[in-house]
């Protein structure tokens, strides 16, 4: 007989604390208003501070929790103030969503060392420390949490018509999840990853503007919906996924080669 009751599974994020970067629109938007209509607190974190007031305005007029929090994730002095504004605001965070990122849409070669900077600070280096800082607390506490990485389907695709460091860094967080999961799984934090294809977003619309109407290409000929993104979310924060740890998802459609 099983210990755990069956099935295994519950979206009830009721007592829990979330942070989301990227909040303001896109798939972090989404993904801060399913984690708070599954019952958790969130905060809701991106530069754009008038669009998180949006943005909570919605979640809160549904019924939610949260609390807009301004942050810029390549600024390293705001890593540890954004996760102390929102201790002290809701709680003790035991989620994290990693989603704030930014494309290149330019080939190496053409790119500034500032804007260099810029894709990698965003893509990577502010969630690894983001990830740190989160993750340091909880084991000073004995508590456990998820962690949840936005890569994407570039991360494993790389055509050659610009984007190659977003590719580089989306890559980057398909290891970092691997070997953040491997270090924290003894504390019982676990670490895994998302990797979209092309989804409905800002940064898609970007894409669309400059390429046309790529779905054509695709077998579906469809983008995705945010929300069909809402399962694989959910069940890295669920109890259905307490064994599941350094691992990542595509979710792409079937839009691209293997």
């Amino acid at each position: 007989m099983s210990d755990f009751p069956l099935p295994y599974v519950s979206n009830d994020l009721s007592g829990r604390v979330a942070i989301v970067t990227g909040a303001t629109a896109g798939l972090g938007k989404r993904f801060a208003q399913v984690i708070a209509a599954a019952g958790a607190s969130v905060a809701l974190t991106g530069r754009r501070a008038d669009r998180l007031d949006e943005v909570a305005a919605e979640i809160r007029a549904a019924g939610g929790t949260c609390e807009p929090i301004p942050f810029d994730i390549t600024k390293p002095e705001q890593i540890k103030e954004v996760v102390d504004k929102t201790e002290a605001a809701l709680g003790m965070v035991d989620i994290l969503v990693n989603n704030a990122g930014i494309p290149d849409a330019q080939r190496a070669t053409k790119m500034s060392d500032e804007f260099i900077d810029t894709v990698f600070s965003t893509n990577l280096v502010g969630p690894w420390k983001l990830s740190c800082e989160v993750a340091r607390r909880l084991m000073a506490a004995k508590q456990p949490g998820r962690i949840v990485n936005l890569s994407s389907t570039g991360a494993f695709r790389y055509d050659g018509n610009g984007a190659a460091l977003y590719s580089t860094t989306k890559a980057a967080v398909v290891r970092m999840t691997e070997t953040m999961a491997v270090e924290w799984s003894r504390f019982h934090i676990n670490v895994n990853a998302i990797a979209p294809g092309a989804f409905e977003s800002e940064m898609m619309d970007g894409m669309l503007e400059r390429l046309g109407d790529i779905s054509q290409h695709f077998p579906r000929k469809r983008i995705g919906n945010p929300a069909q993104l809402d399962s694989t979310l959910l069940y890295f924060l669920s109890p259905a996924s307490e064994c599941v740890t350094g691992t990542f998802v595509k979710v792409d459609d079937g839009q691209g080669a293997r």
